[in-house]
């Protein structure tokens, strides 16, 4: 699934399921009847899952173009400020856990 197919997926699973507890309700309210409601309700979750959860082929309409290994190597990933800070801390001051933590 690409990221637009992620989107349309998120997009998709909102939809239906504010749809379907719309539906519950007015089915259940006509009714009168809250084990209708919940059925209905649960209908809707399963209709949802069954609709996003596969990576249908309409959510792979935008591949991903992926670098081969070797142009990856020629292009190496610059280290972004965060990464930076991160391994500024580890170096001045190392993590450590109970176990190898200095006596004291």
């Amino acid at each position: 699934m690409d990221w637009q197919g992620q989107k349309l997926a998120e997009m998709l699973m909102q939809l239906l399921l504010v749809a379907s507890a719309v539906a519950a309700f007015v089915v259940g309210y006509a009714m009168a009847d809250f084990q209708l409601m919940l059925l209905v309700y649960a209908g809707g979750v399963v209709l949802t899952a069954l609709v996003t959860v596969p990576n249908w082929p309409f959510f792979n309409r935008h591949p991903l173009k992926w670098l081969d290994a070797a142009e990856a190597d020629r292009h190496p990933r610059p280290q972004s400020l965060a990464n930076k800070v991160v391994l500024a801390a580890l170096w001045c001051c190392p993590p450590y856990d109970k176990f190898s933590a200095p006596a004291g």
